[in-house]
Formats: structure tokens, sequence, C-alpha cells
């Protein structure tokens, strides 16, 4: 099964054993019933800011979605694994998926944080950035290429080994800047 499936499959379970109507998850989360139905049945790919809306209302961790064992002592990520990304991501729905995630720790149990690499397509020409914004902070290193960071009102540029923090609730957006894709390590806290 592929990872964007057991995703899915894993929040509907998850929903089902709440015993959360869909309805009762976009009245609770502020999402779509079009847009959790797609991620539910593997239709679409969910948004990270979605993921963590979905976790809020089902009272779980984001990390809960991902993970594969309950390893409680250090976990190893080696460089071979981050070959199939877990998910891909735009806020939008019906648009292109702009990024794939790889994640660094889904066999550690009970963790607070989700480190990933994030391979980010080249911008496309006139593209148009849809800004999300949830609770928790964002820590964000340029490893490949440059990324732009919309932050509220303003723009950050990283280049290779430049860094931001920031608190993911202001409004925000990560792309490549120009037509040359980039590479990022990214680390996410969301409070349980």
């Amino acid at each position: 099964m592929n990872n964007n499936k057991l995703i899915g499959n894993r929040i509907k379970s998850f929903r089902e054993s709440k015993q959360i109507t869909i309805n009762e998850m976009v009245e609770r989360s502020g999402l779509g019933i079009d847009q959790i139905s797609q991620i539910e049945e593997n239709a679409g790919l969910p948004s990270l800011a979605s993921l963590i809306k979905i976790s809020r209302v089902l009272g779980v961790r984001l990390g809960t979605f991902l993970d594969d064992n309950d390893e409680l002592g250090p976990v190893i990520s080696r460089k071979q694994s981050h070959s199939n990304p877990v998910f891909s991501s735009n806020n939008d729905m019906g648009h292109k998926k702009h990024m794939s995630y790889f994640p660094l720790s889904a066999a550690k149990s009970d963790r607070h944080m989700e480190p990933f690499i994030i391979h980010i397509d080249p911008t496309e020409d006139g593209a148009d950035f849809i800004v999300s914004s949830h609770e928790g902070e964002e820590f964000i290193f340029c490893m490949e290429g440059i990324v732009e960071i919309t932050y509220g009102k303003n723009q950050y540029l990283l280049e290779e080994g430049d860094s931001i923090y920031y608190d993911s609730i202001v409004p925000h957006h990560v792309h490549a800047a120009g037509k040359d894709g980039s590479k990022i390590l990214a680390v996410i806290y969301t409070p349980f």
C-alpha cells in the first residue's frame, strides 16, 4: 500500500473509532467536505496544514498518521529510505502538488517534532500561492537551491545553508524561488 493511501485509511479509521462524522470533522476543522472525503478516499493528497487540523480534531499527534512502529529509543533514518515520499502537498486540493515530504522519524513513537526532508518542485511562471496557518512552530534549513517563504506580509529568501524559524500560526507559504527546485530540512512542532 502506498504511503498516501495509508494516511487516508488511518484518518478514516481514527475518525470512525471516535464516532466523528464527516460533517462534524468539517465543522471542527474548517476544511471542506470534499477535501476531507478526498483525503479519506485517497483521491487527494493532503497538505500539511490540513493534516494538522485533522489531527487536532481527532485528538492525535500529527505523526500518528505516519507512524509505522513503536520505537521508544533512538531512530536512525538512512538516506536510502528517502526515495518514496509519504505525501505531496499544496494547500489547495485542486492545484498541482509542489512538495514531496520524506519523514525522518516515522518509527519514533510519542515524538513532539516532525522532521522531514522536502523536495520542492520548480516554481511555475505566474504561480499563485495559497498561504496557510496552523498551531505550532516550523524550522526550515535550505539544503539545495533557493527557497522563498511568504510569512505574513513579508517574503524571505533562503539560499543553501540559510535557515528560518517561525510561528506557524502566521499565514505562510514555502516554495522554490525561480525555475529551479530546492531541497529543505523542515522540522515542524505542533502542540498536542
